[in-house]
């Protein structure tokens, strides 16, 4: 060891080991590892440190101190500190905002912006507000706009393509304001969830709207090319196709536009208009903010919250992430000059849960939403105190004249946000934000198709204990997905270890609410609903979110989306199960069926990345019978494994298999030759030959059921997939659909 280091031995869990090898550590040209975790902190540490003022002794106490804090998983800054704080990159912030105006020229700067963003492993936000409607008139051409939402669909090929090699994947926010003429397409755009798959959407609310909304009343719709009343359209009727889709499918989410802009600090520099992709931190146009969370279940000492030390990891965290600002390489000059202009941060929390059931108080109870606000408050007046500080040792942000901070200068426009912590928590081992926990034991899929039951480490440890732990009882609680009916589990453990849809959707709202009371920005938080729940239940969540004082809300109702049925409306569980889109077919025999002499069927072209695909699906008497595959051109590696999926295919189906389940397990698979753009895209051969399954079972006046890897399912893992903050998160293997 060389002088003056520090001994450091971070206690993480073999599965948080796994995914910072995977995603964080350096690695070599062939992939391996070329540092250690604790290397990685001593690397974020030095970097982040590089920023400090002051003496020499100064500088080596606090990057001290922040080598400490990480390690011991106190605090941890968001993926993109941790991955690139040292190396060449240098990109360290996870939210960007950039804007779109009504012009090509720029909507195709921010396309080419969005690359680079997305290429340095950051997320960015849009406001398609400005763009002018679909059909309406275009005086340099003598022709007429596509509209907002088509020019969606090329930042979203963009993104697409982007990703590929990335070891963060891109990620948008794209909101459009509901007073906007082309508002209901924006609302139905992802019922096809093939298509706009790398944005989250949230429709812009206002208050007049939400006012129109309760009094059953039209409002004003307006061209944003003349700012001219174009035509009124009923609230209600608006508000309840936002309610369809979201109870649909989760999305669009609502983010309540007047309010974020009654707490924008700097409203003489510009207007809130869009958020970073998961809602939580809305930032001016060219803006960027960078996030960290404290783990508020290393906050607790016997059975108490230790009120002095969670306020020296708030200040030291504050100081931390007013040095990224410093550290860090923007993408763009005009980021680096609007995020130092205004200097914003985002310190949030994490294993809030954790907490809770560490204090031995349920997450949904009026105690538990108290201490949230309690908790938060703390937080929130530590950092700002913090910032107030290095306001005087290092002056404060630039746009302070004209500020809310004029009069009581501060170092940073805003201190505090509530962002998802996927990874993090992770990393960190605890639950994640302030959601509740997902589960408290559950079933991950491992090598061999051999599976493995993960508990809560809080749970196992209690149920050791108190004596009543046992694999089976662990099993069963996978099984269920609950302890609450489980009698050999004691009532006051049941109490405590509620999950996410033990809990009410108002206490999840209630429990956002609390927080949000104490957030400078947002709190990123899903509402999570069971299989059952209905419009109306959805619908009373929007209107209490907006009642509470939330800045927005996103929804999920479980198995939305693991295969979606577009329009299903008072059909019990077996019609729901089913896929909408697909005719039943006839009952199939148990055993294989024989060919017959003669067939008939049809012949589907579908291009590929490797070329024109034909495929030719066959029926007999009792419905599909066999596909065969030929490849535009013969031989070759894709050639031979069409032909293999195509037998298996004819296999299942010989076999009693349904044409629904073919679908569900081809479509959607890449490779890495995609042809085509937006609904149209065929991602591989295996999905070419979904979607001409399809294209073949349904009728003229249905549209196709969409498959998503949104569901219960991790793509990378087959683990089980947790919904927070509109994106999807796999704790099992660190997979997340915004990072």
């Amino acid at each position: 060891m060389s002088r003056g280091k520090i001994s450091i031995a971070p206690k993480l869990s073999k599965n948080a080991r796994t995914v910072l090898a995977k995603r964080y550590l350096k690695r070599d040209s062939a992939g391996q590892p070329t540092e250690t975790p604790e290397d990685m902190f001593r690397r974020v540490a030095k970097t982040i440190n590089a920023a400090e003022t002051g003496t020499e002794k100064n500088k080596t106490n606090y990057e001290k101190q922040f080598l400490q804090t990480m390690s011991n998983l106190d605090f941890l800054p968001n993926s993109p500190t941790l991955m690139n704080a040292g190396r060449e990159l240098g990109q360290l912030s996870a939210c960007f905002v950039l804007p779109v105006g009504d012009t090509m020229e720029s909507i195709f700067e921010a396309i080419k912006n969005t690359a680079l963003i997305h290429k340095s492993g950051g997320g960015t936000g849009f406001s398609f507000s400005r763009i002018r409607p679909a059909n309406d008139e275009v005086r340099s051409t003598s022709g007429v706009s596509s509209g907002p939402i088509s020019f969606m669909r090329v930042f979203d090929a963009a993104t697409e393509t982007i990703k590929q090699g990335g070891t963060r994947r891109g990620a948008n926010m794209g909101i459009l304001r509901v007073d906007h003429p082309d508002i209901m397409d924006f609302v139905m755009a992802k019922r096809d969830l093939t298509i706009l798959t790398n944005f989250n959407i949230s429709v812009g609310v206002t208050e007049a709207f939400m006012d129109a909304v309760e009094k059953n009343q039209d409002y004003d719709i307006i061209n944003p090319r003349n700012g001219k009343v174009v035509k009124q359209l009923n609230a209600t009727k608006v508000f309840n196709q936002i309610i369809d889709m979201a109870w649909s499918n989760g999305e669009p989410g609502i983010v309540f536009l007047d309010r974020l802009n009654r707490d924008n600090p700097t409203p003489h520099v510009g207007e809130y208009e869009s958020t970073n992709p998961c809602g939580e931190q809305p930032l001016l146009p060219y803006e960027s903010c960078n996030l960290g969370s404290i783990n508020l279940a290393n906050m607790v000492i016997e059975g108490e919250i230790d009120w002095d030390k969670l306020e020296l990891t708030v200040k030291l965290a504050t100081r931390f992430l007013d040095n990224v600002i410093e550290a860090n390489k923007y993408p763009l000059p005009e980021i680096d000059e609007m995020t130092k202009a205004n200097r914003k941060i985002g310190l949030g929390v994490m294993g809030w849960a954790d907490m809770l059931i560490l204090l031995n108080i349920p997450y949904n109870s009026q105690d538990g939403i108290a201490l949230g606000e309690q908790v938060m408050r703390f937080i929130n007046e530590k950092a700002h105190e913090e910032s107030k500080q290095l306001a005087k040792e290092r002056g404060p942000f630039p746009n302070i004249t004209g500020s809310i901070y004029e009069a009581d200068p501060i170092r940073n426009s805003t201190c505090t946000t509530i962002a998802p912590t996927g990874t993090i928590s992770i990393i960190a081992n605890c639950s994640s934000g302030v959601e509740p926990l997902f589960a408290v034991s559950y079933i991950r899929q491992v090598l061999d198709n051999n599976k493995l039951i993960e508990v809560h480490p809080l749970f196992e440890r209690i149920a050791k204990e108190r004596g009543f732990y046992s694999p089976e009882l662990m099993q069963e609680i996978a099984e269920k997905g609950t302890v609450q009916d489980i009698e050999a589990i004691p009532a006051d453990v049941r109490r405590v270890f509620v999950t996410s849809h033990d809990i009410t959707p108002n206490d999840h709202v209630l429990m956002q609410a609390a927080f949000q009371r104490h957030t400078d920005n947002a709190v990123s938080k899903t509402v999570n609903f069971s299989r059952e729940a209905t419009r109306e239940d959805v619908a009373t969540v929007y209107r209490l979110a907006y009642k509470e004082g939330c800045k927005g809300v996103t929804i999920y109702r479980d198995g939305s989306r693991d295969m979606q049925v577009l329009s299903v409306a008072g059909k019990d569980d077996t019609e729901e199960n089913q896929d909408a889109s697909i005719p039943m077919e006839s009952k199939k025999p148990s055993r294989k069926r024989e060919r017959p002499r003669a067939l008939t069927g049809s012949t589907y072209q579908m291009e590929t990345g490797c070329g024109p695909l034909y495929i030719t699906i066959n029926e007999d008497e009792n419905g599909l019978f066999e596909l065969f595959t030929t490849m535009g051109k013969a031989g070759g590696c894709a050639a031979s494994q069409c032909e293999a999926i195509g037998r298996l295919v004819s296999l299942s189906w010989r076999s009693g298999g349904q044409a629904r389940q073919t679908v569900k397990q081809l479509i959607g698979i890449t490779c890495h030759k995609p042809a085509g753009f937006g609904e149209n895209r065929i991602t591989s051969c295996a999905d070419a030959v979904a979607k001409a399954v399809q294209l073949h079972m349904l009728n003229d006046d249905e549209s196709p059921t969409q498959f998503t890897n949104n569901g219960g399912a991790c793509p990378d893992c087959g683990g089980p997939v947790e919904h927070e903050g509109g994106c999807c998160v796999c704790r099992a293997c660190g997979f997340s659909e915004c990072a």
